[in-house]
């Protein structure tokens, strides 16, 4: 798996397990549910056994995130979330970065333009962006609902692409599940999967994403030759 450097002329970020350490917060959640039973886990490792699950729910989940786009109910879903946040105001979400990232973004900035492509709706995007002073780094954030269709669609790509003024084929999209992937290749964008998030080798290979890296702030050291 290699990447063609001299084709990329922007990059395109998901968010969840590859800028914010979601899979640690979710661990975390789960663990306690895990803990009771640790005499029968393997090794009596109740965090190996919460991020075993949720590495499980993961595949079923994502599926999930573009089944309103294929039954025309996402503009109804996020009106029925923005009023339901109007009548009972969220409390401020508790996000984690990736170790890194912050770094990563300063020595990418000014040489390839950046854009975030999630799958999270709008406000808690850049709730994430701005609690850590990274929404600067980025010229666009497509979110959800950004286009008609989400990831796995390329419909998200399309738009940050178009935006950029570039061809999605010289765009790099870089996730940590297949969902990121598929979006990636059914647009013509190259791919690089990483390994911080939800996703696993395996299947990311599968895929066929272009690259595979342990952590997304590897990135840089690919990009800039160092």
């Amino acid at each position: 798996m290699t990447l063609d450097l001299d084709r990329i002329q922007a990059l395109l970020f998901d968010v969840d397990g590859t800028l914010s350490d979601t899979d640690d917060v979710y661990v975390r959640k789960f663990e306690p549910f895990f803990r009771p039973f640790r005499s029968l886990l393997p090794g009596r490792d109740s965090f190996r056994a919460a991020r075993r699950f949720v590495m499980w729910v993961e595949a079923p989940g994502n599926t999930l995130i573009g089944l309103p786009d294929v039954l025309g109910l996402d503009d109804e879903l996020l009106g029925l979330w923005e009023w339901l946040n109007r009548r009972r105001p969220r409390p401020m979400k508790h996000f984690q970065l990736v170790p890194g990232v912050d770094g990563m973004l300063a020595r990418l900035a000014g040489k390839f333009p950046m854009c975030v492509v999630s799958a999270r709706d709008d406000r808690s995007t850049r709730l994430f962006l701005d609690q850590f002073g990274l929404t600067g780094y980025f010229e666009e954030i497509v979110t959800a609902v950004t286009a008609e269709h989400t990831k796995p669609y390329p419909d998200p790509l399309f738009y940050a692409a178009k935006k950029l003024g570039l061809s999605p084929e010289n765009c790099l999209m870089i996730g940590d599940t297949t969902v990121d992937i598929r979006a990636g290749k059914a647009a013509g964008a190259q791919t690089v999967g990483v390994l911080c998030g939800f996703g696993e080798r395996p299947e990311l290979e599968r895929k066929g994403a272009d690259l595979i890296l342990r952590s997304t702030p590897e990135l840089a050291d690919v990009l800039l030759g160092e």
